[in-house]
């Protein structure tokens, strides 16, 4: 029976029929507004020692920068870390936020640990962590 199904489909010299395709399109999705936003951060020190982040840091950090910029309102915005690997991390926030997460980031001062000032510098922001994956290196492109 499955063999006089398929030759039904076939005209006499064997091509498909016109108008049935060979594949067929099942699922079509179009995200407009993504839920969340990523930004890559980086520890920048003015010491001669390398500062390895972690999350507790990263955390500790991003939430002084958002008091101060933005007071209990910005202590509330949701951060998640990602990865938190040498002096660089990856956090996701929502996306309707992103852009008071980057200001608070930009305008914060930093800490002073030891004689060592340390603040957190954005090295990408996006609404899809696809476009910010594997652009490590990038800037050594244009920089050689």
């Amino acid at each position: 029976m499955a063999t006089g199904t398929a030759q039904s489909k076939l005209s006499q010299s064997g091509a498909p029929k016109a108008g049935l395709g060979s594949s067929h399109e099942l699922l079509t999705c179009t995200i407009k507004s993504p839920p969340f936003s990523y930004a890559h951060l980086e520890l920048a020190t003015d010491g001669p020692d390398i500062i390895e982040l972690d999350n507790l840091q990263v955390k500790s950090y991003c939430t002084a920068a958002l008091r101060q910029f933005l007071g209990i309102t910005g202590a509330a915005i949701s951060i998640d870390i990602l990865k938190a690997e040498g002096s660089e991390c990856w956090v996701r926030v929502p996306r309707q936020d992103l852009g008071s997460f980057a200001a608070a980031i930009t305008a914060w001062k930093g800490t002073n640990e030891g004689g060592t000032q340390c603040l957190l510098r954005i090295k990408q922001c996006s609404d899809w962590l696809g476009m910010m994956v594997g652009a490590a290196g990038q800037d050594r492109l244009w920089n050689s």
